[in-house]
C-alpha cells in the first residue's frame, strides 16, 4: 500500500544523512554570506552612507543619481556593447571550433589544450598581454609596419570610440576555449546513430547541425549561455589591467563603477545601488535559465 514505511527502509529525511550533515556549512555560508550580504546592500542603497554605512534613509536617491551620472549611463553602454559581441562571437567560434574537433582530427588534445590554455590565465594576466599585443608602438601597429604597409593603424585601446571592442578581443581570446569544450562535450553526447541516418538521406551536414544537432543540444547551449553572460556583468579586472576605464572614462563598466565608489570615493550609498542594479541584471538571467531547466519540464 502506498504512503507506508517499510520497515526495513530508513525514512526520506534520514537518507544519506552524512551527507546532509556535510553540507550544513556550505548552506549556513550560502545564507548568511550570500543572502544576508545580498539583503543587507539592497537595504542600504536606500540610505546616504558616505564612509561607513549609516542608516539614513533617502528613498531611491542613490538610484536617480545613478541614472543621471554619465559614468554610469556609458558603463552600461559599454556592457551591452560588449555583452552582444561576447554572446555572438562566442558561441559561434566555440561552436565552430567544437564542430572541427568533434571530426576526429589528428593531434585533437593538443589543440584542445591550446585553445583552453587561455582560460587558465587570469583576466589580469590576459589584460596586460593584449595591452602589449594592441598597443600601436610595439604591437600588431608596429609589426605591419615594420613590414611596409606604413599606413596602417591600429590602436582600438587609444581610441575611444572603439576602445570596447579592444577589449572584447581580449576576451573572446581567454573565453572562447571553455565555450568550445562545453559544446564538444555536447556534440560528443549525439547518438552516432543520427549522423549515419543523415548520411543515408543526404542531408548536408551544415542542415545537420543546424536543424537536428544544435536543437538536440538545447540545455548545454542553455548552461553555455549562463556562464557567458555571468562573465559579461562582472567584467572588471580585464578592463582595469588592459585600460584602467580610459581613455578617460571611454571603457568605463558597471563592476569598475562600484568599486571605484565603494572603495575610492567613498561613496558607499551609490555604490550600493549600482551593485543592486547588477544583481538585479543577474537575475534577469538566472530566473529565466531556473525555470527552462527546472520549472518549466513536465513531471511525469
Amino acid at each position: 500500500m502506498t504512503g507506508q514505511t517499510h520497515p526495513g527502509r530508513p525514512n526520506k529525511l534520514f537518507r544519506n544523512l552524512n551527507s546532509k550533515i556535510a553540507s550544513i556549512p556550505m548552506m549556513l555560508v550560502a545564507v548568511v554570506i550570500f543572502l544576508g550580504g545580498t539583503i543587507w546592500t539592497v537595504v542600504y542603497s536606500f540610505t546616504n552612507s558616505k564612509l561607513l554605512p549609516r542608516a539614513k534613509f533617502v528613498g531611491l536617491d542613490q538610484y536617480e543619481r545613478l541614472w543621471d551620472a554619465p559614468r554610469w549611463l556609458i558603463s552600461i553602454q559599454n556592457l551591452a556593447i560588449y555583452g552582444v559581441l561576447m554572446l555572438v562571437f562566442s558561441l559561434v567560434i566555440g561552436f565552430v571550433l567544437a564542430a572541427l574537433m568533434d571530426q576526429k582530427i589528428r593531434f585533437e588534445n593538443t589543440f584542445r589544450t591550446i585553445f583552453l590554455y587561455p582560460f587558465a590565465l587570469s583576466f589580469i594576466v590576459t589584460g596586460l598581454v593584449w595591452q602589449w599585443v594592441l598597443n600601436p608602438d610595439y604591437g600588431v601597429q608596429s609589426v605591419v609596419r615594420a613590414i611596409g604597409w606604413t599606413g596602417f593603424t591600429f590602436n582600438p585601446l587609444y581610441t575611444s570610440e572603439i576602445v570596447i571592442y579592444g577589449i572584447v578581443i581580449a576576451a573572446l581570446w581567454q573565453g572562447t576555449g571553455l565555450v568550445m569544450c562545453l559544446l564538444l562535450a555536447g556534440l560528443r553526447g549525439i547518438d552516432e546513430d543520427i549522423w549515419k541516418a543523415a548520411r543515408v538521406d543526404g542531408i548536408p551536414m551544415w542542415k545537420t547541425y543546424l536543424f537536428i544537432v544544435i536543437p538536440m543540444m538545447r540545455p548545454v547551449f542553455i548552461t553555455t549561455l549562463v556562464i557567458i553572460a555571468s562573465g559579461i556583468v562582472r567584467v572588471y579586472d580585464l578592463v582595469v589591467a588592459q585600460t584602467s576605464g580610459g581613455p578617460g572614462i571611454a571603457s568605463e563598466v558597471p563592476a569598475k563603477y562600484v568599486y571605484d565608489y565603494m572603495f575610492q570615493a567613498q561613496n558607499l550609498g551609490q555604490g550600493f545601488a549600482a551593485s543592486t542594479m547588477m544583481l538585479i541584471t543577474v537575475a534577469i538571467i538566472i530566473v529565466p535559465w531556473a525555470f527552462l531547466e527546472f520549472g518549466g519540464r513536465k513531471r511525469v
